[in-house]
């Protein structure tokens, strides 16, 4: 607590902006050695959420890689779909730029890595697997969805000796960090003028 009241009391009167707007500051726990584009994740586009490198989880995070063992049943019931018995039974035809799963195909039907992940409870849409009789096997790196800032990423260039505006500039693309006063008088007054073009 006592590092977290005085990086708050640090940064008091501290926002991080886009063009003048405050951002959406999304924030996980582990890359896979890189973050993600926000749009590849979720249904939405923001400039400063872009796939970078974070070459320091690898070392940091003890989640960095997991392993999970299904039953093909629990897949198939959670997917809602009848797996292959033999062959590559659900092959990953496309990833991210962030290296996460794009799109999978089973069978007739596609998915994408984040259907994957949440369906199955993975650790991250990073994933690969493999099906050994009953059971199928998936090994994941990263953990957490991958868009904006990873916490042991932070935590890595910290201890490398960054301080925190070059950890914030590295995981958000193209901000500012600005006086709260001053962000605010600005949202306030470009709040304004869209509202006065509607």
């Amino acid at each position: 607590m006592t590092r977290i009241e005085e990086a708050v009391n640090a940064t008091a009167g501290e926002v991080i902006t886009h063009d003048g707007d405050p951002i959406t500051a999304s924030f996980f726990s582990t890359s896979n050695g890189y973050t993600e584009n926000v749009e590849d994740y979720w249904k939405t586009s923001l400039p400063y959420l872009r796939s970078v490198e974070s070459p320091w989880d690898q070392d940091v995070s003890p989640r960095f890689n997991n392993t999970v063992t299904l039953t093909v049943g629990d897949v198939e019931t959670a997917l809602g779909v009848s797996l292959p018995e033999f062959g590559d039974f659900a092959p990953i035809t496309e990833r991210t730029e962030g290296g996460r799963v794009a799109e999978v195909s089973i069978g007739e039907h596609t998915f994408h890595g984040r259907e994957i992940r949440e369906a199955l409870g993975l650790d991250s849409s990073d994933f690969d697997w493999h099906r050994e009789g009953n059971e199928v096997i998936v090994e994941t790196r990263g953990w957490g969805h991958g868009v904006g800032m990873s916490q042991y990423g932070a935590d890595g260039m910290a201890k490398d000796g960054r301080n925190y505006e070059e950890i914030v500039t590295h995981y958000y693309q193209d901000i500012q960090i600005d006086d709260t006063t001053q962000a605010a008088e600005s949202y306030v007054l470009n709040f304004t003028k869209d509202d006065e073009t509607d």
